[in-house]
C-alpha cells in the first residue's frame, strides 16, 4: 500500500448495543483486552451480563483452537437477535471520557493504515497471530487502539468540530468501574466530516496503546489478495486523542516471571546492583523509585517485602547494551530490564508463558505471589521521550509504557464485512 502524507479518518457505521436488550452499558463494557486480569477479571466481566464485551475479545473454550469460531458465532447471535445493532449512517465518533481532574476527548474511527503512524514498541508475535485469528474469524474489529497526534492547539478543524459536538445530546452516557464517565456522539454532517478530514490529513500519529492491534491490522490487509485502499481491511479502528489539547497519562507496565523465585533473582544481582528493603506494602517501595536517580526497579515476590534495586554495575551495562541506539534509549529503564537483566542476568526467555505484563502494581505483587515468582515493578517513561525515540524510528522494548485513560471496549464496534464499514 502507497502510504499518504497524513492520516486519513473514515466514517463508519458503528455496531453497538441496544440499550433495552442489555442490563446497562456499564454491565456490558470492559477494559482492553490486555488489561484484563486473567482468569478472574475475565469471570467477574461474564457474570456482570451474559452479553459482556469479555465474551468476544477474551474468548474461550474447552477446545483452545475453538476460541476463535466461538467468537465470530457469537457476535453473529449477538448481531441476528439485535443484541448489537449498527448505526443507520457511517460516522465519526466523538468520545469523551472524564474522572475528576481528567478529561480526554477524541475522534474513533477507521484509520488508513497506510498513514504516518509511529510505532515506540516492539510487538510479540504469538499475540499479533493471536489477536489476528480472533479479527479474521469474526470479520471485526472489537476495540478502538489509542493513538496521539498533535493538533497545535488549532482553533479550526477537528478541534472545533469535537468542541462543538459536545454541546449537543450525546447517543450514549455510562460510568465503569474505574469511575470514568464516557460519552459518545456521531459526526456524519459532510462540512464536518470535510473539516475533520483536512486537519487530519497534515497529522501524524504516535501509537500510545495498542501496537499488536495495529500490527494485527496490518497483518490481515497483507492477507487480503487483492485489496485496495478502499477495502475495509485497509483501515482500522482507533481513537485519536489531540494531546496539545489534551495530555495523556503515561503509567508503567510492570513484568511478573512466573519461574524466577525472589531470593534466586536477589541473589543473582547482588553483585551488579545495589538493594535496599522495604516492609510493608507496595507504597513506600514505589515512591522510593520515583524519587530515585538512574536506572531503578522493585522486585517483589511476597505481598509485604520489596526490593529497590539502582545504582546498576557500569561496566555490566556497557558489555550488555547495544551501541548503535541512541542514549536515550539505553538509558531507559526498560531497555536495561529487558538487555541485562532478562538476557544476560537471569536468562529468562523472551515468551508469554515466562514473562507476564501487568499495568497494576499491586495485581502484578499477587500473581508472583501465588506463582512463586518475582514481580518487577517499572517506572513509566514520558510522552516526550517516547515521541522523540518513535520519531526516530526507536522502538523501545514491548510494553515499556501504558497511556491512558484507555478508551473502554464495547461503546462501539466495527464490523467489516457489510457497506459502510
Amino acid at each position: 500500500m502507497t502510504s499518504t502524507d497524513g492520516l486519513r479518518l473514515r466514517p463508519f457505521r458503528g455496531l453497538r448495543y441496544a440499550p433495552d436488550r442489555v442490563s446497562s452499558l456499564t454491565a456490558v463494557t470492559s477494559p482492553p483486552y490486555d488489561v484484563v486480569v486473567r482468569p478472574e477479571g475475565v469471570r467477574h466481566l461474564e457474570t456482570a451480563d451474559p452479553y459482556n464485551i469479555v465474551r468476544l475479545i477474551l474468548p474461550h473454550t474447552a477446545d483452545p483452537a475453538a476460541r476463535h469460531r466461538q467468537a465470530a458465532d457469537t457476535l453473529r447471535r449477538w448481531r441476528a437477535e439485535g443484541v448489537l445493532t449498527p448505526d443507520p449512517e457511517p460516522a465519526l465518533y466523538v468520545y469523551e471520557q472524564r474522572a475528576g481532574d481528567v478529561l480526554q476527548r477524541g475522534l474513533i474511527g477507521a484509520l488508513r493504515l497506510d498513514g504516518p503512524v509511529l510505532p515506540h514498541e516492539d510487538v510479540i508475535p504469538e499475540v499479533v497471530e493471536d489477536r489476528a485469528a480472533l479479527m479474521r474469524a469474526a470479520a471485526a474489529n472489537f476495540e478502538p487502539l489509542l493513538l496521539s497526534y498533535r493538533g497545535r492547539n488549532a482553533a479550526n478543524g477537528a478541534t472545533a468540530v469535537i468542541e462543538r459536538v459536545v454541546k449537543g445530546h450525546p447517543l450514549l452516557t455510562t460510568t465503569t468501574e474505574d469511575g470514568f464517565r464516557h460519552r459518545l456522539w456521531a459526526v456524519t454532517g459532510p462540512a464536518d466530516l470535510a473539516a475533520i478530514d483536512a486537519d487530519l490529513s497534515r497529522r501524524r500519529a504516535l501509537i500510545a496503546d495498542g501496537h499488536h492491534r495495529w500490527a494485527t491490522y496490518q497483518r490481515l490487509y497483507e492477507q487480503q489478495p487483492g485489496a485496495g485502499a478502499d477495502s475495509p481491511w485497509a483501515s482500522g479502528l482507533v481513537l485519536l486523542v489531540d494531546t496539545d489539547r489534551y495530555p495523556l497519562q503515561v503509567r508503567a507496565i510492570h513484568r511478573v516471571l512466573p519461574h524466577l523465585p525472589p531470593a534466586k533473582a536477589l541473589a543473582d544481582l547482588d553483585a551488579v546492583f545495589r538493594s535496599r528493603t522495604f516492609r510493608g506494602g507496595p507504597s513506600a517501595a514505589l515512591e522510593a523509585l520515583e524519587e530515585t536517580p538512574g536506572t531503578a526497579f522493585v522486585l517483589a515476590g511476597e505481598p509485604d517485602t520489596f526490593h529497590l534495586l539502582d545504582r546498576p554495575d557500569a561496566g555490566l551495562l556497557d558489555r550488555t547494551i547495544r551501541r548503535d541506539r541512541p542514549e536515550a534509549w539505553r538509558r531507559l529503564d526498560a531497555t536495561v530490564l529487558h538487555s541485562v537483566l532478562l538476557d544476560e542476568v537471569w536468562h529468562i526467555p523472551d515468551h508469554p508463558s515466562d514473562i507476564s505484563y501487568l499495568h497494576h502494581p499491586v495485581a502484578a505483587v499477587e500473581q508472583a505471589a501465588r506463582q512463586g515468582g518475582t514481580a518487577v515493578l517499572m517506572r513509566a517513561t514520558s510522552e516526550e521521550t517516547v515521541r522523540q525515540l518513535a520519531e526516530h524510528g526507536v522502538t523501545m522494548p514491548r510494553k515499556s509504557t501504558s497511556f491512558g485513560p484507555k478508551p473502554a471496549t464495547g461503546l462501539v464496534l466495527r464490523t467489516l464485512d457489510e457497506p459502510g464499514s
